[in-house]
């Protein structure tokens, strides 16, 4: 049987060693847009759990410990990928629902109930991808019911399974075959798979060494604490300084009686002092032993066991005091709005359209079902619409809707000129339905462009994209590469208007890393070239893209 204990301890290490390999996962992407990627994203939802799974007693029956990491997985989801995990594990905390710990049937009552809820949420389920390996999980463990009755035996089918599941993904999709990769999603499940019979079993996590340039890379990094699920074996952390007088003796000495009183020993020398850290639940032995090199001083004493209970308690007490206070302001008028944009001047746009609260994210920085949730509870309104304004973000957008006191419709906007579109098409004399039809036909008639660089190399929609290329993006789809942005920008935007019948509106949001001077370089030429087109620049101050342009 598997306890709470366990499932807690799976789930953390799971957390730890996924955010250790993110990038490893963030690699095998092959879109070569810079995105929100699927290890980052992926291991921000599962890591959100952590802190509340580690606020647990070790007795806590394992279905309050699955609810417990669901419900922090499903705030904290980001991406689309991120919030598919999430949904896996609520199949958890209702397979194992009013259970003290679990066995074979439950697991696989489990996985089924994650798959189910997976494959409900997206709108158009791709095999190839972290849905496929899921379900052939979950259909291993189904068939293992009948073969074995122990789950920690059955959790090793469930890996194996998902592992040959996963080396079968480029045979699915062509796009994967080509770049020569597995799916992203599909191999973050199997870390968070793998990782966790290691801990059923009882072994240590993976620890993988992070690069330098992944560490400066990470602009959206996962701070996780020391592993506070490791078992604590000697209480006392203790340190001090010596003054060295005794200088015939050998601090090698030191070091090896104290690596017999305890772990984590360090001992660094040089003529005249040396530094000791050690773990032991001796530390007067270790201070003995430090006086017959000489005087001490700096000397600390920390009780570790303690510390945890104290860390422990503080971050339930924290977690209480924000599940009390995530609620919603009351109601002054029927409708408001929540829009997604990242950029100051995109966001006062949004504003001077009349969103209430602008959640900041978007491309590269998708903000997690959370962050949009605490958003709409801010808006003074019956109901709320959403506008995630990127493919991305509509998922966590979807969940935020399900978790929700407060009525929400979530509009499906992929793109900042969607959404412009969509708040543009608001009537305040309007009622929620006439809105929600008027403001999405909006959206959906609007051309849309962005003009940005590509993330790695790709073999993308017969494109053979290099590293640092300018592409151009017509309705979120690669149209073509690029070496200039400005010459980008014009190109796209000719392709867009002939698709526009009459088109007499073309507005041009510009990024931060274009120059005013560019910008007004650029917008003599599109007033020069496109007569009879009111043409429009703004600065958004937008990251990732160049451009974004929409015509209408």
């Amino acid at each position: 049987m598997i306890n709470g204990k366990m499932f807690k301890d799976a789930l953390v290490s799971a957390a730890l060693t996924l955010t250790d390999m993110k990038k490893q996962v963030d690699r095998l992407n092959v879109y070569p847009v810079p995105d929100g990627d699927t290890g980052t994203n992926m291991s921000l939802t599962v890591g959100n759990a952590v802190s509340e799974l580690n606020a647990l007693p070790d007795n806590t029956p394992i279905s309050l410990v699955a609810q417990k990491a669901a419900f922090a997985m499903l705030r904290g989801a980001r991406g689309n990928s991120g919030v598919i995990t999430s949904l896996l594990f609520r199949g958890f905390s209702k397979g194992f629902e009013g259970k003290d710990e679990v066995d074979c049937e439950d697991i696989a009552t489990a996985l089924e109930l994650g798959v189910e809820g997976a494959y409900k949420a997206v709108m158009n389920p791709t095999e190839g991808t972290i849905l496929t390996v899921a379900r052939i999980s979950a259909e291993t463990a189904r068939k293992g019911t009948h073969l074995v009755n122990d789950p920690i035996a059955l959790w090793a089918d469930i890996v194996n399974a998902a592992e040959d599941a996963l080396e079968k993904t480029p045979d699915q999709l062509p796009i994967l075959k080509k770049a020569g990769v597995v799916d992203a999603g599909g191999k973050g499940l199997c870390i968070i798979f793998e990782e966790m019979l290691k801990a059923f079993r009882g072994q240590a996590r993976t620890v993988v060494q992070i690069s330098a340039a992944d560490a400066a890379d990470d602009r959206l990094a996962f701070s996780v604490e020391d592993d506070d699920t490791a078992e604590i074996t000697f209480g006392y952390c203790t340190e001090f300084i010596i003054n060295v007088t005794e200088a015939d003796k050998n601090p090698m000495d030191l070091r090896a009686y104290l690596e017999t009183i305890g772990d984590c020993v360090v001992v660094v020398d040089d003529d005249d002092i040396i530094k000791v850290h050690v773990h032991t639940d001796h530390p007067g032995n270790a201070i003995e032993k430090g006086l017959t090199f000489g005087a001490l001083c700096n000397l600390k004493i920390d009780n570790m066991r303690l510390q945890r209970e104290k860390k422990a308690e503080a971050a339930r007490l924290a977690a209480e005091k924000e599940k009390a206070e995530l609620k919603p302001v009351p109601a002054e008028k029927p409708l408001g709005f929540v829009a997604v944009a990242a950029g100051f001047g995109i966001e006062a746009l949004f504003k001077d359209l009349g969103a209430d609260c602008v959640v900041k994210g978007g491309q590269a920085m998708n903000p997690s079902s959370d962050d949009i949730l605490k958003a709409v509870y801010s808006v003074p309104a019956e109901t709320v619409f959403v506008l995630p304004n990127n493919k991305n973000i509509v998922m966590a957008a979807e969940q935020a809707m399900k978790m929700s006191q407060r009525n929400i419709c979530v509009l499906h906007t992929n793109s900042i000129p969607q959404g412009m579109s969509a708040m543009l098409a608001y009537d305040p004399d309007g009622d929620l339905d006439s809105n929600r039809i008027n403001m999405t036909a909006a959206a959906e008639n609007v051309q849309s462009g962005q003009v940005t660089f590509a993330a790695r190399d790709s073999s993308f929609s017969g494109h053979d994209i290099k590293e640092g290329d300018i592409l151009a993006l017509e309705n979120g789809r690669l149209a073509f590469s690029e070496r200039d942005p400005a010459k980008a920008a014009y190109k796209l935007t000719k392709q867009l208007i002939k698709k526009v019948k009459d088109a007499s509106f073309v507005t041009v949001i510009y990024g931060s890393d274009v120059t005013e001077e560019t910008a007004e370089q650029l917008k003599e030429q599109f007033e020069s070239k496109f007569s009879g087109i009111d043409v429009s620049f703004i600065n958004g101050g937008q990251p990732v893209y160049y451009y974004i342009i929409s015509v209408e």
